[in-house]
């Protein structure tokens, strides 16, 4: 499978942005999805996951209640709704998938390119 994300940009801190990662070329409705992001000079880490169907999702303590992770398995795209961003969440956002029923930092099998999310005044 083919992912594409897109959405990134530039926002004041407070702001929102929603991203996007759209699927092509396998079957996306079994697939575990996530995203990850990673700054300059750090880790490529963990944001959030979300089951096949939708009904379990996982954060990073530091982005829950800022962050929603869905997905719209008829349009095979995953969605990252990021509200009051701080200037910490400054990154390249990745989307994953895997062809578990759920996504890990271990069973990853599909990237997709990056997209920058800048906060900033």
């Amino acid at each position: 499978v083919q992912l594409q994300a897109s959405g990134g940009g530039l926002v004041q801190p407070g702001g929102s942005l929603r991203l996007s990662c759209a699927a092509s070329g396998g079957s996306f409705v079994n697939y575990g999805m996530g995203w990850f992001r990673q700054a300059p000079g750090e880790e490529r880490v963990f944001v959030a996951g979300i089951s096949w169907n939708g009904y379990s999702t996982g954060y990073k303590d530091s982005v829950r209640g800022r962050f929603t992770i869905s997905r719209d398995n008829a349009k095979n795209t995953v969605y990252l709704q990021m509200n009051s961003l701080k200037p910490e969440d400054t990154a390249v956002y990745y989307c994953a998938g895997t062809t578990f029923p759920i996504l890990t930092r271990t069973n990853i099998q599909h990237w997709g390119q990056g997209t920058q999310v800048t906060v900033s005044s």
